[in-house]
């Protein structure tokens, strides 16, 4: 059984989503156009998900919570290419987070309300503090913690926080599995 209905799931021009195994979009998200989500991807009330002008591709097991905005920056005479959004697996991106154009790793905590901008580049195993603002083509190295506004490198990321990355992408998958049984159930 799919646990998305057609209303929130929508086919933009030549392009309609493609939705991994096991993935929950909850009945108030929506995905548009040219939007790849992995398996085990969970999709929370509130989100937009918006591939209407360039490619957007989300991992497995990633988490995309409340109020999130994830959308493209298209190509025309101020960016010939565009930027798309690419998102790796084990992600955690947290409420109301805002990324545009952006490329984030595997293994990466987006906190609540950071914004990443157009052309940023963020690499696994990295966290971005809640507020934070990573400003276009910014790139955040491997193994660090990012806050501020403009995002700055904090310090290094101790032994638990980097296992943290895949206990909460876990955990989120779980919960995802949860919510797909309650909708089933009806």
């Amino acid at each position: 059984m799919k646990h998305h209905s057609s209303a929130n799931i929508r086919r933009f021009g030549s392009h309609a989503p493609v939705i991994g195994a096991r993935v929950l979009i909850d009945p108030s998200a929506v995905v548009i156009g040219d939007v790849e989500l992995g398996d085990d991807a969970s999709v929370w009330p509130q989100v937009a998900i918006r591939g209407d002008m360039h490619r957007i591709r989300v991992g497995a097991r990633t988490s995309v919570q409340d109020g999130c905005v994830l959308h493209i920056t298209h190509a025309g005479p101020f960016n010939t290419d565009g930027w798309p959004l690419q998102i790796g697996s084990d992600v955690t991106i947290g409420h109301n987070a805002t990324l545009h154009g952006c490329s984030v790793g595997d293994r990466v905590l987006v906190g609540m309300g950071a914004t990443i901008m157009d052309g940023a580049v963020v690499e696994d195993d990295v966290v971005i503090a809640a507020g934070a603002l990573v400003t276009p083509g910014k790139r955040l190295r491997s193994g660090y913690l990012y806050a501020g506004s403009p995002a700055r490198e904090v310090r290094t990321l101790s032994e638990k926080e980097m296992a943290y990355f895949c206990y909460s992408a876990s955990n989120y998958v779980k919960l995802k599995d949860r919510h797909i049984k309650e909708l089933e159930a009806g």
